[in-house]
């Protein structure tokens, strides 16, 4: 599963992807202790945005991969 974050008049940014056995790799400027990220399964995440501020006002997407 992937994770993004779109703000106002912007394009997506990537917040997180999967890496080797199902865990997540966070890209720079984001980490684990702000988006809390839980997978169940190959079907199923959340995400938990800790701590929010006016700064985290944005559009998230997850999306997910077959391959």
């Amino acid at each position: 599963m992937f994770w993004y974050q779109q703000p106002p008049r912007n394009g997506l940014k990537l917040i997180a992807s999967p890496s080797t056995w199902m865990q997540l790799s966070y890209e720079e400027g984001y980490s684990e202790t702000k988006f809390e990220i839980c997978r169940d399964d190959n079907n199923h995440s959340l995400m938990t945005i800790k701590n929010v501020t006016s700064k985290d006002a944005a559009m998230y997407f997850c999306a997910a991969s077959d391959h």
